[in-house]
């Protein structure tokens, strides 16, 4: 069964400046404590992450993951879904931006099938740490 959850934040930065903290992967493990490890596999003729390989803990556990990033969208929002996992079957997300005067509207949707049913309070707690997620994202792109 696929879970969904979604969460919008108001940033003081601009869409920019939170677009490009989004597509800066590779620094992921620098500002959100859960992703250990982001390697880019490949990236499209404007030099932005297309395939790129994660290690996160997740659940008390080490998971490997591959995501597929999709910028039919930007600047306006960035999408990827799961190319190879360990413990999913489905990631689907986007980072949706909207400036509002001189912030942004942020808004994190998410996705996840796992291979393994989880019973609904250990989900509840997965959902929350992921869409924690977001106030990570607001905390670097104000500093």
């Amino acid at each position: 069964m696929v879970d969904s959850a979604s969460e919008t934040e108001m940033i003081a930065a601009s869409a920019d400046r939170c677009f490009a903290v989004v597509v800066d992967v590779e620094r992921y493990p620098e500002w959100t404590p859960d992703v250990k490890e982001a390697v880019v596999r490949e990236r499209d003729s404007q030099n932005r992450p297309l395939l790129v390989e994660y290690r996160a803990s997740a659940l008390g556990r080490s998971t490997h993951y591959t995501l597929k990033y999709d910028y039919a969208q930007a600047p306006k929002v960035i999408s990827w879904h799961l190319a190879q996992g360990d413990i999913m079957r489905t990631i689907d997300g986007s980072y949706s931006f909207e400036q509002v005067g001189e912030k942004t509207n942020v808004t994190y949707a998410l996705s996840v099938e796992l291979v393994v049913p989880l019973p609904g309070f250990i989900k509840r707690r997965a959902e929350g740490r992921i869409l924690h997620t977001l106030k990570e994202l607001k905390v670097r792109c104000e500093s």
